[in-house]
């Protein structure tokens, strides 16, 4: 697959162009003739197989997130079961209220 490269031009109108990795990078728009710069884009990453989902990795002991919520700590500053919900379930630190 050959990468589509984001082009700007003077009068900041912008044009994707796809090109090999090892064509020379555009000065000039075809259409335009205007002077133009490559830009930096983020890329896409889509990440396929298992491993890559929170349900992948379940802490020891725990098999579910209903589970994590369900158990119960006398000191629910230490409890190990955060699931990040704050007072409804887990340690309560990081609650958002």
């Amino acid at each position: 697959r050959m990468p589509i490269y984001l082009y700007e031009r003077e009068d900041g109108s912008t044009f994707e162009k796809l090109q090999k990795v090892s064509e020379e990078v555009l000065s000039v728009c075809p259409t335009t003739g205007q002077k133009v710069v490559r830009k930096i884009t983020p890329t896409a990453i889509h990440f396929k197989g298992t491993g890559f989902y929170k349900t992948d990795y379940t802490s020891s002991g725990v098999s579910s997130p209903s589970a994590a919520s369900s158990e119960s700590s006398s000191d629910s500053s230490t409890s190990a079961a955060c699931n990040g919900k704050g007072p409804s379930g887990g340690c309560g630190a990081c609650s958002t209220d």
